[in-house]
């Protein structure tokens, strides 16, 4: 078994939710793989430099962290795309169904980051419609205390 993060923004952790924190949403046609990352602060850096700055991701950043079965995860060779944290999994859009079916347990939040403009989650539908940030702040941290793992 290994423990992967996902950095993610706004709309991918709405998907993830509608999937009952167990699996990843199918990758777009221009997203070829998915890249899970092999440490926390590799997730981190992504969620807080990038997501936050990104119009598309909502301007705040979600950390995951999953666990992955073996062998299933073995075969795929680990990355290293820029310093020694820079380390992830090149997972093929294709094998994203099975890749989500040996997810062990659930998908947890372990980490959040909002940039400078942020203003929350509007589509239609989510448990956060008419929520202030503030509101939808204490929803993410109720996620996050249902997701601790015991004794943490």
């Amino acid at each position: 078994m290994k423990t992967l993060f996902r950095p993610v923004g706004l709309f991918e952790m709405k998907l993830i939710l509608d999937l009952n924190l167990k699996g990843f949403p199918p990758r777009l046609p221009e997203q070829p793989i998915f890249y899970p990352v092999l440490n926390k602060p590799y997730a981190d850096q992504i969620a807080r430099e990038w997501n936050t700055k990104d119009k598309f991701s909502g301007h705040v950043g979600f950390v995951t962290e999953f666990q992955v079965a073996s062998p299933f995860i073995d075969k795929y060779e680990e990355q290293i795309v820029g310093s020694g944290i820079h380390n992830e999994l090149w997972i093929p859009s294709e094998d994203l169904d099975e890749f989500n079916s040996n997810i062990e347990g659930y998908i947890k939040l372990v980490d959040v980051f909002y940039g400078n403009n942020y203003i929350g989650l509007f589509p239609e539908g989510t448990i956060f419609v008419d929520k202030s940030p503030v509101d939808q702040l204490l929803i993410w941290k109720e996620i996050l205390n249902i997701n601790r793992p015991f004794g943490a």
